[in-house]
Parts: structure tokens; sequence; C-alpha cells
């Protein structure tokens, strides 16, 4: 039988080839939707803690957020009768009851073009528990919705109004954030930002809208007086003023007192200053008003004013500055190590050598201040002095600092300087034994002992505001003869 050879094999390896694409096609086409069908739907119901966020959240320690898109969806929305009026600014102060309105006016952000003017915040309902949220150290918000169970999907949208943005990045340890929540979803968010502004974020029918909230305190005058046994400082505790206040008292007088080496037991003090209350409670001490230190049985008084220019600060009684040209000592020093003394033994060459300036004993690198204004008309080596920088002040005045271990960056020659800016660092360069500065004060090319010298007065109070200042004056010092009165009239007497 003759054998036919049918040649089909191309023709059945094509057809099978076609065949085998068919399947391939569809899985390389399928795939893909159903990836996307599944991260729509994951998508759809974001739960409380579903939706990534930690990139619209930053810690202290990661100041770097990028800001979540514009079209970014919102993750849900309350029932109608929860929400708050559109764009109406909201800060949870408790569970029950209306949010109290503010005691000034709200500044409004405008997260996503809505212009409306928001209503008294008294009108809003409120709803939901309301948790607060402590921050720990290298928390974000991501993190804290984490621990907390919150929607980390409502964060995102949060965080994107501007004002979010701007005090929410940035958290410290210690801070508190106030979040009212329904199941987790965010209702309410807010962040005390200082003692007078708050944050509020709220929810509305368009997103999250956020304000800056004024809490106005209440300013009271306070008063406090103290005698002085030990030290300046226990004498504040024994009076109930802060060692911040003490220290503001010390800076209105430093011109005056050195309250370093003038201080002696029996020295005394009296303050008016501001307390800050908020709802009933003390939020802490504000400006001093009007004050009296004796020192060594001689009085000095203060009081603060603010002239209508806006220029604040502290005058005598009868309305000279209590600032000086100069400062007594430009630096914070632990004591003085050598006196003005025209015939002091030089501690390095050991000859009869007048010291013609003041040695304050300081930690190297203890920053050094200018005297007062002037301009820079030496900074670099001066053979024994060392490092030194001389400041020319007027046509008549110059100071010297030397010793410095380096210059301030700030501080070039030729330019010019303000009273108490740094302009070097205490060293021991030249011919000293010790860390310390070494300053001088010239009148007229002539060595004065920067202690004792008789300092000029800054400007005065403008002659066009004196009458102001008197009428302001006048019961801020009538408070203190009042209050010492009642002080010595109730002070028992030793028999």
């Amino acid at each position: 039988m003759k054998r036919i050879q049918l040649d089909y094999k191309p023709t059945q390896s094509a057809s099978r080839r076609a065949d085998h694409r068919i399947p391939w096609f569809i899985a390389g086409v399928g795939i893909p939707l159903v990836a996307v069908a599944f991260i729509l739907h994951g998508n759809r119901e974001p739960e409380a803690d579903s939706s990534p966020a930690s990139e619209y959240s930053v810690s202290a320690d990661d100041p770097g957020a990028t800001a979540p898109p514009n079209d970014a969806p919102d993750t849900g929305s309350p029932p109608a009768q929860n929400q708050p009026p559109k764009s109406a600014p909201a800060v949870a102060t408790d569970d029950s009851g209306p949010a109290p309105a503010p005691a000034t006016s709200a500044k409004r952000a405008d997260p996503a073009g809505d212009n409306a003017s928001p209503p008294e915040l008294a009108t809003i309902p409120r709803s939901g528990e309301l948790l607060t949220l402590s921050v720990r150290r290298g928390d974000s918000l991501d993190r804290m919705f984490r621990r907390n169970k919150l929607s980390r999907g409502d964060l995102a949208n949060v965080m994107l109004p501007e004002l979010s943005r701007e005090y929410l990045r940035l958290l410290k340890p210690g801070e508190k954030i106030t979040v009212r929540h329904d199941s987790g979803r965010i209702m309410e968010l807010t962040r005390e930002i200082d003692i007078s502004r708050s944050l509020g974020v709220w929810r509305s029918d368009h997103g999250y809208v956020a304000s800056l909230i004024d809490h106005a305190p209440e300013v009271r005058q306070a008063f406090a007086e103290g005698r002085i046994s030990s030290s300046l400082f226990e004498a504040a505790a024994e009076a109930g003023i802060s060692d911040r206040a003490i220290m503001n008292l010390a800076g209105i007088f430093a011109w005056d007192v050195d309250f370093v080496l003038d201080i002696r037991e029996g020295d005394s003090f009296s303050v008016i200053y501001e307390e800050l209350w908020r709802d009933g409670e003390r939020l802490g001490e504000g400006d001093i008003l009007a004050a009296e230190f004796v020192n060594q049985g001689r009085a000095f008084r203060a009081v603060r004013y603010r002239d209508p220019s806006g220029r604040v600060d502290y005058f005598t009684p009868d309305g000279k500055s209590v600032r000086k040209a100069f400062i007594r000592a430009p630096v914070a020093f632990s004591r003085i190590s050598s006196n003005f003394n025209p015939r002091r033994r030089h501690p390095v060459l050991h000859t009869i050598r007048a010291h013609r300036g003041v040695d304050y004993a300081a930690p190297k690198g203890t920053p050094v201040k200018a005297a007062g204004d002037g301009k820079i008309i030496h900074r670099g080596n001066k053979g024994g002095y060392g490092k030194a920088v001389i400041l020319q002040h007027g046509s008549n005045i110059t100071t010297l600092y030397a010793h410095l271990s380096r210059f301030s960056k700030t501080a070039r020659y030729g330019s010019r300087v303000k009273q108490g800016d740094v302009i070097g660092y205490v060293g021991s360069t030249g011919l000293a034994t010790a860390a310390h500065l070494h300053y001088e004060y010239r009148r007229n090319g002539v060595h004065m002992n920067p202690r004792t010298v008789e300092l000029p007065d800054a400007a005065p109070i403008d002659p066009a505001y004196l009458a102001d200042f008197q009428h302001t004056a006048r019961p801020l010092l009538e408070g203190l003869d009042h209050r010492r009165r009642l002080v010595v009239r109730n002070t028992p007497v030793a028999e």
C-alpha cells in the first residue's frame, strides 16, 4: 500500500498557537481589572484604621511631610442632623451643650475655595465622644490616630486646610490635642497654640474647615512683696511669684542694682503685675506693671508704659528711662576676679601694673554683650589683651572686651551693634591665667571704673506723652503706696 504523507503540521502548530493566545490575553486583561476592582472596593468605605495617612501627619522628629492632594475623597460624613452648619468654627470644651462663642472673632482659613463667613460657634450642634490625645516623644498624628483607633482616612482630610498643615505638622511632647469623634470618625479637632489662641478643625458639608480661635484671657492685677533673707529667688517663692517674674524684676532695675554683688539681707521688693485667667483657671503671669526695689536703703521705682507710637518701656515716676546708655556688666558672671585697681600686681608679669578695668570670671564660651549702642572700631588680636573688641560710643566713650575665645560672626569690624548684642565669647587668650572677661570703660581717653562710673541715662519719655504717662502711672504708684501701708500695718511689732 502506498503511504500518503499529509503535510499538516505547520497548519496545526499555527492553530494551536492561536488557541493558546486567547487564554493568555484574557489573563493579561483580567488580572489588572480584578486588581482595580479590589482597590475600588477597598477604598469605598474605609474603617477606622484602614487608610494610610502617615504622609499627612508629622512628628517633631520628621517635619518634612507632604500634604494630601486637593481632590482627596471625603471618607464619609455623619448623618445630616449631626453635621455643623457650613464653614462654622467649633472648639470642643466639654461633652454637653453647645460650644461657647469665643471672646473675640476667629480668623478663618479657606480650605477649598469656600468663602462663606462662619456663624457663631454657639449655633453648632455637637455630638460624639470627647477624647484628649497626649503627644509622646516621636509621636505623629498618624501614630496617635492608630493608637486610639481613629479614622486615618479622616486625618488625611483634616490636614487639607492650610491652617491645619501649618499648626499640626510639628508636635511637641507633652502637648494635648482634643478630638471629638463618632465611632472613630472625626467631628472636631482642637489644639492650643499659645495662651490666647487655639486651632479648631471641624467637619462641614464640604469636608473639614479650620480656624484660629482667639481666647482673650482675663487680665487681673495682682500684688506681691518680699524681703530678702537668703536669696532673691527664695524671697520670690515666699511671695508667691515665679522665677520668671523675679528675673523680669531684676531686668528692670539691672542698670541701678547689681543683682550679683549688691544684694544684701533686708533688701525688699514690691510688684504690681498681671495675672492671666481663663474659665476660672489661672494661666500664668503677664507683665510687671509697676515695681519698687529697695537696695541697701536706696529705693528704685519703675512703671511700665506704652506710648501712642507703640514703644513699651519702664520709666521712673518722673518720666526718665530706667535704662542707662550702658549696662554695668556685659557678661553673666559668677564673681569679680579682679577689680579696678591702679596699683595691682599683675598675676603673670608679677609687677605692679595698673588694672584699668574689671575682670568678670565666667566659663569659657559665655556670651559677651555690647554694653551700649556703638560701632566696632577694633576686632582682632591686641597684645596681652588677646582676642579683643573695642566699641566706639558717640564721640567720647569707648569700651574694650578682652581675652575672648572667639568673636561673634555677626559682629564685624566697622559694623554697628545695639546694647545687648553678642559680640564675642569668654576665653583666656593673651596674658590670662583663666577664662574671664576683662572689661574697660574710657571717657575722653581716661579709664574709669565700670562698676562706679556715673552712666548717662537713656532717652526719657517724649515730652508730648508725659501727661499721658503721668495719668497712667499715678494709680499704679498709689497702689504700691497703699499696699505697703497695709503690709506695715499688719506686720507684728517685735517686743
